[in-house]
Formats: C-alpha cells, structure tokens, sequence
C-alpha cells in the first residue's frame, strides 16, 4: 500500500537521533534575573552539621513559626471560605467592596482614598510590577530611580522591561536617610519615577515628616512621580511613628504600594494593593493603565478579599503592637550583642524586620568579598545572613529580626568574627 507523506516524514524524525535544536529565549526573559537566587545559589552552602541551622536571611516572617497571623484575620478567611461566595473571578481590579476596606484602611492622617483609588494585586510585589510599568518605559530609554541599598527586585522588574535603573545613595549614619544632593544628581531627561521604599527592606529605616518632606520637594521640582513602596507601614518600633508620604499635603503623585504579607504575617495569601494619590490629576491615563495591566493576571486571590473587609476592620491593635514589641526587642539584642563581635558594625533600625551590619573586610583580609564572608560563616556556625552584594552594597550583611533565637546567632556571629579578626 502507497504510504501517505506525513507517514513517510513521521519515519523519518523517529528513525534515528533526531536533529538537535534549541529555542532561544525572549529578550523579555533574558533580563529578568534575581540578583539574591543568583548569588546565593552560587554560594554552595553547606551547614555545620554538628550545629543547627539559624537563618537570618530569609524576610518570611512565618518560617520559624513563632510569628502567627492573629487569630481574627485567620477567622476572616475561614468564614469568607464557608460563605462559598468568593470562589470565582472578580473585577480585576478587586471587588468594590474589598476596595473600599482598603480605601478606608488607609484614609487616615487627613487623606482620604476613595474605592476608585485603589487596586488590588497579587502581592505587594505585582503592585510595584504594575506601577514601573506603567509609568516608565523601556522602549523610550526611560530610568526609574531607585535607593542603594535596596530590596532588589526593584532591578528586578525595571530591567525585565528594559527600563534603567538608577541608584541614589543612603547614608548609614543618618539612619539611613537619602542623600539629597546625590539623588537629586541622579535625574536626568530620561527619569520617570523615583521609587521610596519606608520603612525599608534592608535597612529598617524610618523615615521622619521632614525628610519625607525633603525628598517630595525634589520630585515637584522636577515634576516626577513616586512610587511609594510602603509594604512595612506602621511596622515601626514602639517609640517611632510612621508617616505615609500620601500624608503630606504635597503637589506630587503618588503611587502608594502596600498589601498584607508583613504587617499581618500573611505572605503566602498574596494580596497587595496600589492606592492612587493624585491630587494635581496628573494620573488620569495612569489610572487606566494600571488596570489594564491588573487585567494579565486576572486580579488577585478572590478568596483573601472575600475575607479583606473583615482582616482590616477586625484584627486587633495588640497584635500589631505584639509585633512592633518582638521585632524592636529583637534588633536591641542584635544591636548590643553584635557590638561585642570584633570587626563589625551594627546600625540599629527603627522598624521593618531587618538590620544591616558592616562588615570591616580590612580586618578580615582571609576573605575577598562579603559572600565569603557569609558562606564561611555558614559552614563553621551554621548561621546564615544575605550578603550586601544581594542589595547593591558590599561590605555589608543583612539579618532578619523575625527570629526566635537571636541570641544564639549573635553568640554564633561574635564567635566566628573574633576566630576570624585580624589587627
């Protein structure tokens, strides 16, 4: 019988080894890396088995288990699960009532958000994908500046669409605040936005009014919008105050990105939100823009904002407080004790989760770099921090307050670094 074509070819691609091809990437997916998976899986850690693991590295405020989502914002999904009402698409921007908790969540210290103003995303890390998105581009040449140290997926999302980032120093012993000068260097015909991150992720900043007042004034000056990444709001030590910059009655619009992953121990629910402070209109088209690019990914978990209304009016200040008091506690005995560790330099924080600490490399001249620094560590003490490189500062380590045996890693810490410490 007379084989057809097709069965001819088909004999041919499966007798033999077939030709060996390759598909190459988008452009897309080639820019898009994360700077803290591309050296730490390059680190080759291996623990002192003879000594348990304490990482400090991680910013997961449940992995130990000793930081638990109260139980009034647990309750508000269980009865959001039993109603069986939010198991389906929503708007993509959110449900009107979900928006509107978080409208009035965050209408305080005189501003007042309307349910328009706010859309709600897959984690406060889509949030600020929609925002870079939107208002800068790639294809123009355009720059978003954002502050060194950071959290980096800032370059992350930028450069993934090919937009630049740029980079304007903090100043350690100013807790961190922003090199005004520098920042203001940094703008050129090609800057779109200038993203503020307060309090912040890695330094544990936070920012006084006047300061924010500062950096506000440059951003009228030279008519460029913020983005305002406030995922820690109010997660500040009980002596401090947080203050959002939407607050300040300034000429300048603002997207304020937040959302529950930290505040309510609540990472893994992914749902963030952006909430639009325009008060010259200048974010018209902007508005637009933001839902559609919301429209991708078909909003966020409708589950969690079935349970939203209730997990903002609901759960209550002492967990919040309960919270603050742990982490503050936390970074005043890895403040003192690191002090006692030769050769490094710990800059106490004022909220977040986190605190940075200098490593003086001159007198640990056995180790090129930070990395080094910390995968020896992590070998002979078990006891695992970030590098600064992971935030575009070397010389430095990041430690995660989250932890229930801080002590211990510091006591670790302060022995590996007086083995190590070279006059």
């Amino acid at each position: 019988m007379h084989k057809s074509k097709i069965e001819d070819e088909s004999e041919v691609i499966t007798d033999g080894k077939p030709e060996v091809w390759e598909v190459e990437p988008s452009r897309a997916a080639r820019n898009c890396r994360n700077l803290i998976r591309e050296i730490v899986d390059n680190l080759n850690l291996e623990p002192n088995p003879e000594k348990p693991v304490i990482a400090l590295s991680i910013g997961d405020p449940t992995v130990y288990g000793n930081l638990k989502a109260a139980e009034e914002t647990v309750q508000a999904v269980r009865d959001a699960l039993e109603r069986a009402i939010h198991n389906g698409y929503a708007n993509s921007s959110g449900t009107s009532e979900a928006r509107q908790a978080v409208a009035e969540y965050l209408s305080r210290d005189g501003v007042q958000f309307q349910q328009e103003d706010v859309i709600l995303c897959s984690g406060c890390s889509s949030s600020l994908e929609h925002c870079i998105a939107a208002l800068a581009d790639g294809s123009k040449g355009q720059n978003i500046l954002v502050p060194r140290p950071s959290f980096p997926l800032y370059w992350t999302l930028a450069e993934h669409i090919g937009v630049q980032t740029r980079y304007y120093n903090l100043i350690p012993e100013n807790n961190w605040e922003v090199d005004l000068g520098h920042l203001e260097s940094q703008i050129d015909h090609n800057t779109a936005a200038i993203l503020i991150n307060n309090p912040s992720n890695p330094c544990g900043s936070n920012y006084t009014e006047n300061h924010l007042r500062s950096l506000l004034e440059i951003a009228y000056r030279h008519r460029l919008p913020v983005i305002a990444d406030e995922i820690y709001e109010n997660l500040v030590f009980p002596d401090q105050k947080f203050v959002s910059m939407a607050s300040l009655d300034a000429y300048v619009p603002i997207l304020i990105c937040g959302g529950l992953a930290k505040r309510f121990l609540v990472p893994g629910w992914r749902l963030g939100w952006i909430a639009v402070h325009d008060p010259v209109g200048a974010f018209e088209k902007i508005r637009k823009a933001l839902n559609a690019l919301n429209q991708r990914t078909i909003g966020s978990n409708t589950l969690v904002q079935g349970a939203l209304p209730a997990i903002l009016k609901n759960t209550p200040q002492s967990a919040f407080d309960d919270l603050s008091e742990f982490l503050c506690s936390n970074a005043i005995v890895a403040f003192k004790k690191l002090q006692e560790a030769r050769g490094l330099t710990p800059f106490m924080p004022q909220g977040a989760m986190y605190m940075l600490v200098e490593i003086h490399m001159d007198r640990f001249p056995m180790f090129n770099s930070g990395l080094e620094f910390t995968r020896k560590m992590m070998e002979e003490e078990s006891v695992f921090c970030l590098p600064g490189e992971c935030f575009t500062i070397p010389g430095f380590m990041r430690i995660v307050l989250t932890v229930p045996m801080m002590e211990e890693a510091c006591l670790r810490i302060i022995e590996f670094c007086n083995r190590y410490y070279t006059k």
